[in-house]
């Protein structure tokens, strides 16, 4: 099964800015579910945008895509403002939505073709129908599919516009081992051939295998954006499972580094995994008579850094407003003084 796209590549040049969201602020009436967002999507890339529910990042896409207005700020998708330029947009971008938005009796290669007819831009519907692994399904309705070749449906209907920025939501989400390869040799040839993939994803080693940038947002805000390199950076550390009994405080001990216990069998030291270490660990591991059952060392996991810069940033909140609180005690104190006293 081919993943490379049916139309000719166009000359790769070098990375521009195709998405550019500059001081984003979206109300939903006194609700501010973004606010004040900025970051870029290159020509080229896969920018992934992450975080929980309600992080933002969705009404941000709809601005992005044109179906959703700003508050404040400036959106600009190649260079036209999507609240403006809709139409002329959504000849030259491909949207997947995660819901499919198609009649439940229309035939897979039927919906194809008429979307390849819409755009104009002379897709191969059938090479579509084949680049996402539904050829077997090609008479099939919408209704009898499953969740996972829904999903490849929807992105073959993103794909038919020849898109010069895609917006994908959840791409992958329902989708068995071999159809997830697929849809990863898509987005991975659409980068190559110059288009800005915009990836809205929970799933964490999704956007690790795929991304060039990873944008993260939380609480309405960008609260991280760069490479993965960028966010990793200093934040090596070494993991491995053992025997359930292990005495982290003897392996600190041991080692001169503080080691944490993640689950039953699993644990971490956030340290560089310098040689001298990892003899220090796996020396005491045997002299100690416990087992490695599995060893990873390096840079942390995506999972790890989003956890970890989500933290950082309710650590902060709360600091903030424990200041906050203590700032209007103080006041009630000095209110409730009596005149004359300091």
């Amino acid at each position: 099964m081919g993943t490379s796209p049916p139309w000719p590549r166009p000359i790769r040049s070098s990375p521009v800015a195709a998405v550019e969201v500059t001081d984003l602020t979206v109300r939903y009436g006194a609700l501010t579910a973004v606010q004040g967002v900025s970051f870029t999507a290159a020509a080229g890339d896969v920018t992934a945008v992450l975080g929980p529910n309600g992080a933002g990042k969705t009404s941000t896409i709809e601005v992005c895509e044109g179906y959703r207005r700003a508050a404040a700020g400036t959106v600009q998708v190649l260079g036209m403002d999507p609240a403006k330029e809709q139409r002329r947009l959504s000849e030259r971008i491909g949207v997947m939505l995660q819901e499919g938005g198609v009649y439940p009796a229309a035939r897979v290669l039927e919906t194809v073709r008429h979307y390849c007819a819409l755009y104009g831009k002379g897709a191969d519907a059938e090479a579509l129908v084949e680049q996402v692994g539904l050829t077997a399904r090609a008479k099939g309705t919408w209704r009898r599919l499953s969740g996972g070749e829904k999903q490849r449906l929807s992105l073959a209907l993103a794909l038919a516009a020849k898109p010069e920025v895609a917006f994908l939501d959840e791409p992958t989400a329902g989708v068995d081992v071999n159809g997830r390869d697929t849809i990863r040799g898509i987005i991975r040839s659409l980068a190559a051939d110059g288009c800005a993939v915009v990836l809205a994803t929970h799933e964490l080693d999704e956007a690790e295998r795929l991304a060039d940038r990873v944008v993260i947002f939380d609480g309405g805000q960008v609260i991280a954006d760069g490479t993965l390199a960028d966010l990793r950076r200093g934040h090596d550390e070494i993991r491995f499972r053992s025997s359930p009994d292990l005495d982290v405080h003897a392996l600190a001990r041991a080692t001169g580094v503080v080691a944490s216990r993640l689950g039953a069998d699993e644990y971490v030291i956030d340290a560089p995994p310098l040689p001298k270490l990892m003899a220090q660990l796996t020396g005491w591991l045997a002299d100690q008579g416990h087992g490695l059952t599995d060893l990873r060392a390096g840079a942390q996991r995506l999972e790890d850094v989003f956890r970890r810069l989500t933290a950082e940033r309710t650590e902060r909140n709360d600091q903030a407003e424990r200041t906050n609180q203590e700032e209007r005690t103080n006041q009630a104190e000095r209110v409730k003084r009596p005149e004359g006293q300091s």
